[in-house]
């Protein structure tokens, strides 16, 4: 089955390169391309993409209320950032509000098909710097670390892996192992660790 992708992006160029190159690519289908956040909320309840990108900067509501708003509509929707801002601010914002992955328009096409990739099979795609600011706005807020020493040494270099922007598939390659053990190993982590998502993973970490 091909992964489902819709789109909300306000630049129409940038727009319809995105859905050519996702149906262009092998294993994926544009499902809908939107302009603002308005047409996005009205259709991709009723067509149900697998993933959605989103833009932050949309004209009239802007993508991180969008996000609110259509995880709301259908908790099932996977929606990953795509947008120029960097600042922790909106990072922290979209994830807040309920994205499961942040990335930038320069984003190489390679990569932002495998973080599509990724996001749906329950990962957390970021950029290296990105998830160091979302670690550091985790520190920030307080989390308190959870002890990490009943992790085994193997799921201990995954999460190293991790915490260093390291996509499952590269991970795979780094450590020699399938990409499919890969999200084993970072289920039990979670498990371990009573964390749901990547960055309170790495956080931890860090703190230990």
């Amino acid at each position: 089955m091909a992964i489902t992708v819709s789109i909300v992006e306000d630049n129409d160029q940038l727009r319809g390169t995105l859905a050519r190159m996702i149906n262009r690519a092998e294993g994926f289908t544009c499902r809908g391309q939107y302009p603002d956040a308005e047409s996005a909320l009205a259709a991709i309840p009723k067509e149900r993409p697998q993933v959605v990108l989103m833009d932050i900067n949309l004209p009239g509501m802007n993508g991180v209320e969008c996000v609110r708003k259509l995880k709301q509509a259908t908790p099932e929707v996977l929606v990953v950032m795509l947008t120029v801002y960097e600042d922790t601010e909106n990072i922290f914002n979209a994830l807040a509000a309920g994205a499961a992955g942040y990335m930038l328009k320069r984003t190489k096409s390679a990569e932002l098909l495998d973080a599509i990739r990724e996001v749906v099979r329950g990962g957390s795609p970021m950029t290296t710097h990105i998830a160091r600011k979302v670690v550091q706005s985790f520190l920030k807020v307080g989390n308190s670390p959870e002890p990490t020493e009943n992790l085994s040494q193997r799921e201990q270099e995954v999460l190293n892996y991790l915490a260093k922007g390291f996509l499952y598939k590269e991970i795979a390659e780094k450590l020699g192992i399938s990409y499919e053990t890969v999200h084993t190993y970072v289920r039990r982590i979670y498990e371990k660790l009573q964390v749901r998502t990547r960055t309170e993973a790495v956080a931890i970490f860090l703190r230990r």
